[in-house]
């Protein structure tokens, strides 16, 4: 069963911004976005946990950018929350 999402008001002005520069991001991030919600219970559990200070996030890479995201199974509801590039997405 696919799983209800949204956008943090963080990724939609990353992606607001990115349009402009780079569209052909923005759909990459956008097609990944729908994949990870048509997933079900059993296949969320592929993409990567984070630990330490980042450990309610799981990671998918989009390119050279690194989308975070929240899973809430007992909702059935994914939080998409921020898109960075790797370079700067692991820095405390």
């Amino acid at each position: 069963m696919a799983f209800g999402f949204n956008l943090s008001p963080r990724l939609r002005e990353t992606l607001d911004r990115s349009a402009r520069k780079n569209p052909a991001l923005v759909e990459s991030v956008k097609k990944k976005i729908r994949q990870i919600a048509a997933s079900d219970a059993e296949t969320i559990g592929h993409f990567k946990n984070l630990r330490h200070d980042l450990s309610d996030f799981k990671r998918v890479h989009v390119g050279s950018f690194v989308l975070f995201f929240k899973v809430f199974e007992k909702e059935n509801f994914i939080l998409f929350d921020r898109l960075e590039h790797h370079d700067d997405a692991y820095k405390r």
